[in-house]
């Protein structure tokens, strides 16, 4: 079937002076760039976002459909973005939001004391500026929708999304400050948004952008921040009893400090617990969440003779190197690896005489994932059999924390008990912010207690597994400030849709596009946790899973493009069989795989349902009477669907593919009859 391209309707695009397709790809790239950027930096200046990412993804899909559901609306060009971007930038950077240095062990996002607004003033604004600011790009990618052919023109989005998610992947690992990501979108708003009438073009886009750019370079020459692929990692120098401490906050939470060995085995009896608890002294020491170093030299001068130290954040790992005042990571001892913990535990083959995991509080939530944080998959019971797999006899397996609650502790030391098959050591040393050490030797003659552990208390959760990696969530239930959040989310978005795109009846002939751009977030969402599992939380394996889909999506497009598919029930029927498979294939299998068989089959397990999902979209839009309005609805359900990923909470992350086949299910009952044959 071939598509006529539509004239084009606006006359600032007539006079623009890119070309339609170049200008397409640009737009695209911006787009998806500039939500990154607002995700990563109102994370590092405003705490509660670290542990709601979501927070900014929702109002930037709410704002992408948006976009392109005004289009045809207006003709005037989308100056408010900017405008509203400058306005964010002022908000977030007067009335940050950080943590009181007296709270200890933060948990949950929740209950944090807190300098600066409430959530509830500061979140919504957050999320309405974040919507705006995203729907002028996605009206300018909207515009050039009408003057392509259906598919062509989405495969240039997906080409330009591919390219934002490259350049910000890049700026990450250079460790860019926020400064370079102002200067971005200035120069694309520059390149994008029409120059005319010229008095106009500089009040409106000029002056916002220089203020973004202007608070970005003060926000980066006054901080004195580094920025890590994670964090904005801020550092003080202290004395404390005379002795030089290294004070470590990322995102404005306080997170860690490079104190000598021996003055932090004076002050805090936990971190030398795991050496008392053991039978012999280990020789060779595993640490996760190694940090600044002072575990890694404490390991040392206890007599390790290798230390493996494991740290997923690469500039924390540098700061250890450059201001801890034992220079742990100078000993030969020492072999560092920047990876996830439990990435290194499923790969490595070494064995040791201690496996201890260190304060692992990442205090941020893994991209694109609802309730997903670094360190989640270290505390399920498959993580702890994969830890005393890797113990020598006589080994033992340790871990510490400031718990905050006492529940958490007996869960960890009830998932401890399971996965060794004995009692653990519980040591509460302090009950104030339940400080604690809890260890296992490989068998219960490696462990000495100082006594037994009495159990669990009743009401203690059952151990959190690699389906359902939730360790703080105590109840099997969605938290009700969670409900409460997404359910105001989804009041705001039927209003804006409503006040911007005029009736919902415009929408009603693609319900089977909103349908399937629920689904489609639910299968990301999937696939983001289970590489995650699969290779690590990082950053890297982050970036390469969402260029991944993209690419996979991009394949969907072309093969529509130019080969003859089936009809779209046979293409539903394809689908429903790559959910089945996905469903069938135990993580457990899949772990057990050497690395590169791993990837070939974690890779066809999770893509064969979205790149069949994707045939579904693209012969299905490329057959829509109105690009615009079609595609912002299917952007619309990208956005209900990253609300209700969050009943994996209650599921587990498996569950989420039965959701997403009866999502499914849906769109072809709503299928158009006239399309329900279409090749």
């Amino acid at each position: 079937m071939t598509l006529q391209a539509q004239k084009p309707v606006h006359d600032g695009e007539k006079a623009h002076w890119l070309a339609v397709r170049p200008r397409l790809v640009l737009a695209s790239a911006f787009m998806l760039f500039l939500e990154l950027a607002l995700i990563r930096w109102t994370g590092s200046n405003i705490v509660h976002l670290s542990y709601f990412t979501n927070f900014v993804l929702l109002g930037s899909f709410l704002g992408i459909g948006l976009g392109f559901l005004r289009v045809g609306r207006s003709q005037r060009q989308p100056y408010y973005s900017p405008i509203v971007l400058a306005v964010l930038a002022i908000v977030v950077l007067t009335f940050p939001v950080t943590v009181n240095r007296d709270t200890e062990g933060v948990l949950y996002w929740t209950s944090l004391h807190t300098s600066g607004p409430p959530a509830w003033a500061i979140l919504p604004v957050i999320f309405c500026a974040a919507a705006v600011v995203l729907m002028g790009p996605a009206e300018l990618v909207g515009r050039c929708f009408p003057e392509l052919p259906r598919l062509e023109a989405y495969r240039y989005d997906l080409i330009g999304s591919l390219t934002g998610i490259a350049a910000f992947t890049a700026l990450s690992f250079l460790s860019a400050p926020p400064v370079f990501w102002g200067l971005i979108a200035a120069v694309c708003y520059g390149l994008l948004l029409v120059p005319r009438p010229r008095v106009l073009y500089v009040g409106l886009v000029t002056v916002p952008s220089l203020v973004v750019v202007g608070l970005l370079l003060a926000e980066t020459l006054t901080a004195g921040a580094i920025w890590s692929p994670y964090y904005k990692v801020t550092t003080k120098q202290l004395v404390q009893v005379g002795i030089p401490v290294t004070d470590i906050a990322v995102n404005g939470i306080p997170h860690q400090q490079a104190v000598p060995a021996y003055a932090r085995l004076q002050w805090e009896a936990q971190y030398g617990l795991p050496y008392e608890r053991t039978t012999k002294p280990p020789k060779d020491v595993l640490i996760v969440g190694a940090g600044s170093g002072t575990d890694v030299a404490i390991a040392l001068s206890k007599g390790a003779t290798r230390v493996d130290a494991v740290e997923i954040d690469p500039k924390l790992r540098e700061l250890g190197g450059s201001v801890h005042p034992d220079r742990p990571y100078q000993d030969p001892r020492v072999t560092t690896h920047v990876t996830d913990g439990r990435a290194f535990l499923e790969r490595t083959g070494d064995k040791y005489d201690l496996i201890l995991f260190a304060l692992p509080d990442s205090l941020t939530l893994v991209s694109g994932a609802s309730s997903l944080r670094l360190e989640s998959y270290l505390f399920t019971e498959e993580a702890m059999r994969a830890a005393r797999a890797h113990l020598r006899p006589g080994g033992t397996f340790s871990m510490y924390n400031y718990y905050r609650e006492s529940w958490l502790v007996d869960r960890l030391a009830g998932t401890m008990q399971r996965a060794f098959g004995h009692k653990p050591c519980v040591d509460v040393v302090s009950t104030a912010g339940q400080q604690a050490v809890i260890t296992a030797g490989l068998a219960p003659a490696d462990q000495r207690c100082a006594a037994e552990w009495p159990g669990a208390a009743p009401g203690t959760p059952e151990p959190a597994d690699d389906d359902r990696p939730f360790l703080y969530l105590k109840e099997g239930t969605i938290p009700p400030i969670y409900v409460i959040t997404l359910g105001l989310i989804l009041i705001v978005s039927l209003l804006a849709v409503r006040v911007v795109a005029g009736p919902y009846r415009r929408m009603r002939p693609y319900a089977d596009l909103f349908l399937l751009g629920v689904g489609f977030m639910l299968l990301e969402t999937k696939s983001v946790t289970g590489f995650a599992l699969l290779f690590g939380t990082t950053w890297v394996v982050n970036a390469i899973v969402f260029a991944g889909v993209l690419v996979a999506v991009l394949a969907a497009v072309e093969v529509t493009r130019r080969f003859r598919t089936p009809p779209l029930p046979v293409m539903y029927g394809v689908l429903f069989a790559g959910l089945l498979l996905a469903w069938l294939v135990p993580n457990e299998w899949l772990l057990s795989l050497p690395v590169p068989l791993r990837a070939v089959a974690a890779v066809t397990v999770a893509f064969l349902p979205i790149f069949a999902a994707n045939v579904v979209f693209a012969k299905r839009f490329a057959d829509t009477a109105d690009a615009t309005t079609s595609f912002g609805a299917n952007l619309l359900g990208a956005m209900v669907g990253g609300c209700l990923e969050y009943v994996a909470l209650v599921i587990g992350y498996k569950g989420l593919l039965i959701v997403a086949a009866l999502l499914y299910v849906g769109a072809l009952a709503l299928l158009p009859r006239k399309n329900s044959a279409l090749v």
